[in-house]
């Protein structure tokens, strides 16, 4: 039996149905075709699935479609602007070299989006810290950490900044 499922997917509504077992992750991958969101261990540990449920992180993996109904979802897609410009926060990751797969990108840079709201100067053990929860087998998180620190810097004095 599926379910109607209506989300508001950054910004814009959107409509489906699925079966109640369906991850969130899989309704936005193969549903709504948002494939950025990317689905690494299914079990809520390495964080490549996190999206933002009413702007906080959460593992997409772990929560089922019909539990976000009628909810806000922001995924990776929603940070570039509308002409395809760069969040300043994925400005940084390309400026910093903070990415080399590419895997655990999308999950990293939401969690960031996230972090920075609240915590708008991270030090860095701050940073790594917050990146606990984010696996990445490619890059140490050197370059991860000055990407988050010069995203810091960029959105410095932005009041609960915008994707």
């Amino acid at each position: 039996m599926r379910h109607t499922i209506r989300l508001t997917v950054n910004g814009r509504a959107c409509e489906g149905s699925a079966e109640p077992r369906t991850s969130l992750a899989d309704f936005l991958r193969d549903d709504l075709d948002l494939t950025g969101t990317h689905v690494g261990c299914e079990h809520g540990v390495c964080g490549a699935c996190t999206v933002l449920l009413e702007g906080e992180p959460v593992r997409s993996c772990l929560l089922l479609a019909i539990q976000a109904d009628g909810h806000a979802i922001m995924t990776v897609e929603g940070l570039a602007g509308e002409d395809g410009e760069l969040h300043p926060i994925q400005q940084a990751f390309q400026d910093k070299h903070a990415l080399q797969c590419g895997f655990c990108t999308p999950g990293i840079l939401l969690t960031v989006w996230a972090y920075l709201q609240d915590h708008p100067s991270p030090t860095d053990p701050e940073i790594r810290e917050m990146l606990a929860g984010n696996l990445c087998r490619c890059t140490g998180y050197h370059f991860i950490v000055e990407a988050v620190a010069a995203a810091a810097k960029a959105l410095a004095g932005a009041p609960r900044f915008a994707p």
